[in-house]
């Protein structure tokens, strides 16, 4: 994809706050001195089987670009493609109904849609939100000293492979889908209120994907705490079992030149850092004094409260994984 867009045109406005020229998360758009567009737009085949599920996880997914920025939603539209006369409507109409629950959950409303007939059922939105001009919290600001947040556990990739499988208990797939459709509303109302200076939300890339492009846009090297890592149950066992998405291969073959992984680093976990999520957390830089209060703050919402990582100047590689 940054093959094609690298012969696109960028669009050139004194109100394009930022577009997609920048490896980030949403386009803003500036429309007076307190109020900038956030927009975005996210869409994939199921990763679950229960249609409802599967809505509100795409939902979830594509409301996250808009958290990130430090954005709040307010409008969404039904992205569809569905095999009509393959699948009975009824399929359809229980995942347009858990995409509208979820963005209602998040205070947004879902205003309309497109649809197409299509061979793979496919699904997603375009999300609206809203952002102070002079608030946007980009994947580009990460200074020197801050230290990293993740607010999600790792590992969605590899449990939904060995659920394709039929390879995890009920209890496992209920976790996850629970997971992956937990809004990122808390996290960024959190990272807004305490003035982080970037973030991202993890998600096809893998952490170090989407760790990669904030050190890259904020000319700095990360250090990433393999050990301090959340990782959601059972996934270390299921990752040495090989359910390694396809994905997963894909950012290692590229992030390899840019990565210094410790000798020794427990090989599961390592694939887990490579591991393509789907609607993942944020990853969040927070300067150092506003660290305790911050941590404090995600432990009193019952979010992952563990520092994950450190901004340094940069180095000869962009990433660095430390074993602990």
């Amino acid at each position: 994809m940054a093959e094609a867009l690298a012969g696109v045109p960028h669009s050139s406005h004194p109100d394009l706050l930022v577009g997609f020229n920048k490896a980030d998360d949403a386009g803003v758009y500036r429309l007076n001195s307190t109020q900038a567009l956030v927009q975005t737009v996210d869409f994939f085949p199921p990763i679950v089987d229960d249609p409802y599920a599967f809505g509100q996880i795409a939902a979830a997914n594509a409301l996250s670009d808009v958290y990130a920025m430090g954005g709040v939603p307010l409008t969404a539209l039904n992205i569809v493609g569905f095999p009509a006369g393959v699948m009975p409507a009824a399929i359809l109409t229980d995942i347009l109904r858990g995409g509208s629950d979820k963005v209602e959950e998040a205070g947004a409303v879902v205003v309309g849609g497109h649809s197409i007939k299509d061979k793979e059922l496919k699904y997603g939105l375009a999300i609206t939100g809203v952002v102070h001009p002079d608030k946007v919290i980009t994947n580009s600001g990460a200074r020197v000293g801050d230290l990293l947040f993740l607010t999600k556990p790792l590992g969605t990739g590899i449990i939904a492979t060995a659920i394709k499988r039929n390879a995890v208990d009920n209890s496992l797939a209920d976790l996850l889908i629970a997971q992956m459709a937990t809004l990122n509303r808390v996290s960024s109302q959190l990272m807004v209120r305490f003035e982080a200076h970037a973030a991202t939300d993890i998600t096809g890339f893998g952490l170090l994907g989407h760790a990669f492009e904030m050190a890259t846009g904020s000319g700095v090297s990360i250090r990433l705490f393999a050990d301090a890592l959340p990782l959601c149950p059972e996934v270390m066992l299921l990752a040495g079992e090989g359910f390694n998405p396809g994905g997963a291969n894909d950012n290692r073959s590229f992030l390899q030149t840019h990565v210094s992984i410790a000798p020794g680093l427990n090989r599961n976990l390592e694939h887990i850092l490579f591991d393509p999520q789907t609607s993942g957390g944020l990853l969040i830089a927070v300067a150092p004094q506003c660290a305790d209060e911050f941590q404090s703050a995600l432990r009193d919402n019952q979010l992952p409260d563990a520092i994950v990582g450190q901004v340094t100047a940069r180095q000869n590689v962009t990433l660095i994984i430390e074993a602990g």
